[in-house]
């Protein structure tokens, strides 16, 4: 993922302008998304749900100040202005951040956003003495904001914002926190949960009828402050269908237009009612997190490596149906940050014995574990039956694998509780796929251990100094090149250390109505609703 200087020439990401709009036909229509998830993100500005709950309840009826170009398809995504239309950090400290706000915009309730609005916002989530502190959002936003120190309302237009430590990624970070109306907080008397009956934030679709774990309906915002994000449909629903059976269903019987994640074995009849399943690469890596805890297994080198050694990822390929990619590390082989391992972790099961034997497990003391797993989720993929193929190829090396089944929102909360937390004691992974959209995510905050400043995204506790150290030396080079080489150089080592279980990248495979037209896949987790047209 090439990445361009994101501080002072920030206003040069801005988005090409719309085509006259005689070229376009007028909007119309209702899109009907069937979501994997089990129910409906949090509508009070900051989603749960993960990625899904973003894409969904973050870019639609919300916005961040730091925001994702989402408009093509034959390269990484990369950021552009949003609410903010440039940043800066200063030179001395390469703490404090300058974010000049975009003027005229407003939330859907009518009142202005402003720098007042933004400071309001970081308050709900990182003010605990602050009378409108939301608990529920602060959860969703901990591993963004937890390095924010301080903020300042310089002007109207202007807000500034201090991190601890110095963070050359921290524009990153601010492109997953959105922003909710403080007048319609007041406005509902000062609740959220009346708030979330009644959302209002500054994007694309204004929130209309919503009905817990069942729908949300939202409508076309026509006066939208970005106009080539106006959509061109004029509302759009959002249900939950986690089985990816019944999103087909609904699919074929013509209850939505839109699925995430159908199964590959369902592609063909898709494509035979006539729909399309679209794929692309992106940044995702379907994996097991691994537990550093002191009755773990995978505490011993040798059987993290035969942990992945004995993954048949070629015959997980083809349970998928060709959609995805076999996995040689966190990241895919040909992406600037992958670097140089030593160690091959590909399919290789009589190794992967040996070094259960070298590590003390044979046929009678074989491997005992446990890991945390979902039925469906964001970015989950198929994990029923990719477990299941899983739980099969240990078996056959001397690894006897149970599962602990859960809700996908349940699961997110094991992981933020940390692999040390009382609920996920006895247990040794958690099945939670990930992204590597930017440095943080990706790499620098599983891989940093807590002494060093690491995040809630290290659940297993990994602690590695040379790892802590290409970390620190990341987060403090702001140049994007620079940045890129030791990232390469951290991600070599992490799959020398075996840090996780990687099995394949995803393809991303989502089923569109025939119906539909001007959908663009980005080659990123979120994706861009707005310019799809409905017949």
């Amino acid at each position: 993922m090439h990445r361009r200087d994101l501080f002072a020439g920030a206003a040069a990401l801005a988005a090409a302008p719309l085509a006259p709009a005689t070229a376009l036909p007028a909007p119309s229509g209702t899109l009907r998304v069937g979501m994997t998830a089990g129910d409906i993100p949090l509508t009070t500005g900051q989603p749960n749900q993960g990625a899904e709950g973003n894409r969904f309840l973050g870019i639609t009826l919300y916005d961040p100040l730091v925001a994702w170009d989402l408009s093509r398809s034959d390269r990484a995504a990369t950021l552009k202005p949003g609410l903010a239309e440039r940043w800066t950090v200063d030179d001395a400290t390469r703490k404090v951040w300058t974010f000049n706000l975009r003027p005229g915009v407003r939330f859907h309730d009518g009142s202005s956003f402003d720098a007042n609005a933004v400071a309001w916002n970081l308050a709900k989530l990182l003010d605990r003495d602050a009378p409108h502190f939301d608990r529920q959002q602060a959860a969703q936003a901990g591993l963004y904001v937890s390095n924010i120190a301080r903020w300042q309302v310089r002007d109207a237009r202007t807000i500034e914002i201090e991190t601890r430590t110095p963070d050359a990624v921290f524009p990153y970070n601010m492109a997953n926190v959105f922003y909710s109306s403080p007048a319609r907080y007041a406005e509902v008397g000062n609740n959220w949960d009346r708030f979330a009956e009644r959302p209002s934030g500054t994007g694309p679709y204004i929130g209309d009828r919503f009905v817990p774990r069942q729908r949300l309906e939202a409508l076309r915002n026509g006066e939208y402050w970005d106009p080539a994000r106006r959509p061109q449909h004029e509302r759009l629903v959002l249900l939950p269908i986690p089985d990816s059976l019944t999103r087909v269903s609904a699919l074929l019987s013509n209850q939505v237009d839109f699925i995430e994640a159908p199964p590959p074995d369902a592609a063909a009849r898709i494509r035979a009612a006539g729909h399309s399943v679209v794929t692309n690469a992106y940044p995702h890596i379907w994996c097991h997190q691994l537990s550093f805890m002191p009755d773990s297994p995978f505490r011993d080198l040798r059987v993290r490596q035969a942990a992945n050694m004995a993954i048949d990822r070629a015959a997980m390929v083809g349970l998928l149906g060709g959609l995805a990619l076999p996995a040689k590390g966190q990241v895919n082989e040909g992406h600037p940050w992958f670097g140089r391992p030593t160690v091959d972790l590909s399919y290789d099961p009589a190794r992967a014995r040996r070094l259960l034997a070298e590590a003390g497990f044979g046929p009678n003391n074989r491997v005992k574990t446990k890991f945390i797993i979902a039925p469906s989720g964001s970015g989950q993929m198929q994990p029923l039956p990719m477990n299941e193929l899983l739980q099969q190829n240990y078996r056959e090396v001397g690894i006897d694998l149970e599962f602990e089944v859960m809700d996908w929102e349940a699961l997110r909360g094991r992981r933020r509780a940390g692999a040390a937390a009382p609920e996920n004691r006895g247990l040794h992974a958690i099945n939670n796929s990930w992204a590597f959209w930017d440095p943080d995510i990706g790499l620098l905050g599983p891989s940093i251990s807590k002494p060093a400043g690491g995040s809630g995204f290290n659940w297993g506790e990994f602690s590695d100094a040379r790892a802590d150290e290409l970390g620190r030396r990341a987060r403090q080079t702001f140049d994007p090149a620079a940045q890129d080489a030791i990232l390469a150089e951290l991600h070599g080592h992490l799959v020398d250390q075996a840090m996780w279980i990687w099995v394949v990248h995803d393809v991303n495979p989502r089923g569109l109505s025939r119906r539909l037209s001007n959908f663009t896949q980005a080659q990123s987790w979120y994706q861009d609703l707005t310019p799809i047209r409905v017949a």
